[in-house]
């Protein structure tokens, strides 16, 4: 597979992320897979869509840009509909989650062992700031077991992998942090079997930049509880439904000058 036609897509999400988006970027390209990045930025206020015009080649690199703030859901939709991988990948833009584990996520989707993998976080002293934080993490983790009939370690983890149209058909709703519970939601109600492997993780410090806030947690399990009862539609995967893009009309990208050449090929802007 070429850079054209690359195997996993890396969706990026981004929000004030210029002081690591760089540092990400780089991560990533220095995987060994035949890969893309798909960056948005969520109308941040420092430098993070400049960097990333910088970065965009138009071909293993684009770039989108939401004029204003969206929500994380949102970028992830964004990023979603621009991706052209057989897999998909959400990477966070700060330096928590290691690019160094793809191979791993993705190899039990490569032998067929499974069609969706969840990177499981250990929470061992050194990957945790906060001890409400994991305890938080482990009671909308039993709160998806016990809804679901199912036995997972890690179900707000960020590394969630899957096909690509595996994760259009979720149909997303969520512009914000009930983005984790509604994928694992809707996948389980999907009838998936989701396949757990172990992975590298170091939290950040909210004056580094974590932007987790205790609330989150509430509107995790209310999530879990709203999509207990959802049905998938029947039409085809990638069939994108009009409401949602109605509900997206403001953060879908329009195109500026895409002939130009240099490091701006290939970029965005929804500022038009």
């Amino acid at each position: 597979m070429t850079a054209a036609d690359p195997y996993v897509s890396v969706l990026i999400p981004a929000l004030d992320e210029g002081r690591t988006i760089d540092r990400v970027i780089d991560a990533v390209l220095a995987v060994n897979l035949p890969l893309e990045l798909v960056l948005v930025d969520d109308g941040s206020t420092d430098d993070t869509w400049q960097r990333m015009q910088a970065r965009a080649d138009g071909v293993r690199i684009r770039a989108y840009r939401h004029a204003v703030n969206q929500g994380k859901g949102a970028a992830i939709r964004t990023a979603l509909r621009q991706a052209r991988g057989h897999v998909v990948i959400i990477q966070d833009a700060d330096l928590g989650y290691s690019p160094s584990d793809y191979p791993r996520l993705v190899a039990p989707i490569q032998s067929g062992r499974a069609s969706v993998v969840f990177g499981s976080r250990a929470f061992a002293s050194h990957t945790a700031y906060s001890f409400w934080y994991v305890i938080g993490n482990r009671v909308v983790t039993l709160a998806t077991n016990l809804l679901y009939n199912v036995y997972l370690s890690d179900m707000e983890t960020g590394y969630k992998v899957m096909p690509r149209e595996v994760a259009l058909a979720l149909d997303l709703e969520a512009r914000g942090f009930e983005l984790e519970p509604e994928i694992t939601a809707k996948l389980l109600r999907m009838g998936h079997r989701i396949y757990e492997v172990p992975i590298e993780y170091t939290a950040r410090s909210r004056e580094e930049g974590k932007k987790l806030k205790p609330s989150d947690g509430v509107k995790a399990l209310a999530a879990l509880l709203r999509y207990r009862l959802w049905q998938p539609r029947r039409a085809a995967p990638d069939d994108y439904p009009p409401e949602a893009a109605a509900n997206d009309a403001a953060a879908s990208p329009t195109p500026v000058n895409t002939s130009v050449s240099g490091s701006r090929a290939g970029v965005l802007d929804t500022t038009s």
